[in-house]
């Protein structure tokens, strides 16, 4: 099953983007900034969408994983307890 994404960049776009970025869902927030929801199927699909954002010339302002429907930390509004964060390691080979 995929993860659902939350991504923030500064600007508004308007809604035939969606199409696009993937049918992602494009939210337009009243502080200038639009947030991108929706499923990416694995990481290289999340790469392709951060490379259309770069593209466009976006700033990036967030992204955010959420699995099982609960926020990823480091959110603002979230929990963001060292407790409770996710840490990714790498192997070296």
């Amino acid at each position: 099953m995929p993860d659902i994404y939350q991504i923030r960049v500064q600007g508004h776009l308007d809604r035939h983007w969606s199409a696009w970025f993937d049918g992602m869902t494009i939210s337009n927030q009243p502080n200038g900034e639009a947030v991108l929801l929706g499923p990416l199927i694995d990481q290289a699909a999340l790469y392709g969408l951060l490379i259309k954002i770069r593209d466009l010339g976006l700033p990036l302002l967030a992204v955010a994983r959420q699995r099982g429907g609960v926020d990823v930390p480091g959110v603002a509004g979230e929990d963001n307890e060292p407790s409770k964060r996710r840490s990714v390691q790498r192997e070296e080979g």
